[in-house]
This record gives C-alpha cells, structure tokens and sequence, in this order.
C-alpha cells in the first residue's frame, strides 16, 4: 500500500484517511484490523465518518477500532486505553488519522513501551522509517510517555 509507514510487522501507519476501497484493498493484501484516530469534528466531506468505517471495515472482515486524538486530548491515560485495547487486536494491523501524523505517535507510543525503548531512541527509529510523529507539543508528549512507562 503506497504513502504508508512500517513501524513494525505488527503496525503499518496510513498518511492518509482511507476510503472504503482501500480499506477493501487493505483486507485483501491481509491486513487484519484498522485504527482510526480522526475525531468526529475533523471528517471531512470526502471522508467517511468514523461509523461508515467501522461498517466497512467490518464487512470486509476487519477488527475496527476509534480512538479519536488530538493535542487537546492526549495524556497518560488516553494512551493506556488504547495500548490496552490495541494489544488485544489481529495483526497485521493499518493505523491512520489524516495524515498519520497522530497516527504514527500513537502506535509509536504503543510499540516503544513493549519494547522497552527509551523516548529519545522510539521518534528517531519512528522518523528513520519514514514516520512523522506531528507537532512539538506531540512529540514532546510521546518522548516524556514512554520514558515514563519504562523508567
């Protein structure tokens, strides 16, 4: 799948919403679940809201989950839900926000804490395959998380 980042075999993160054929795609190239971090406020008229995805995503056999992000919203426990309810889903697993952005800390987040790394060394390997992890204030965030998680 093209404009897409490995940040492990487990999570592919999408620089993009996707549409309901590429979500169709998705599931035949063997994806086994998707991750929509959109709010609701941000869906934008050629974007399917985050109901029409889980629809979609499920008949094409997909696990769905939403766990809308933004600056506003981020903190400690917002990103153990998530790991919580992300640890539980088929792999391989398609993430994606707008532009992968959230995306790409979230999962980066999640993959860092199971894997013991340290903030600094997490958003280099994030950014050395090709992920942007979004604003400072994200950034700064994700860093401060999983040193935190894995002190």
């Amino acid at each position: 799948m093209q404009d897409t980042v490995n940040i492990n075999d487990r999570f592919i993160v999408a620089k993009f919403a996707p549409t309901s054929e590429q979500i169709e795609s998705a599931a035949r190239q063997g994806f086994r679940s998707i991750i929509n971090f959109q709010t609701g406020e941000e869906v934008k008229v050629d974007h399917m809201t985050p109901d029409e995805e889980a629809r979609v995503a499920g008949q094409a056999g997909l696990k769905y989950l939403h766990q809308p992000v933004d600056v506003a919203s981020l903190s400690d426990e917002l990103v153990d839900r998530f790991r919580s309810k992300a640890a539980e889903l088929p792999t391989p697993v398609l993430a994606h926000c707008a532009s992968g952005k959230r995306a790409a800390a979230m999962v980066m987040m999640h993959v860092a804490c199971e894997e013991g790394l340290d903030g600094d060394t997490a958003i280099a390997t994030a950014q050395d395959s090709g992920a942007e992890i979004g604003s400072s204030e994200i950034k700064h965030f994700a860093k401060d998380y999983i040193n935190r998680r894995n002190a």
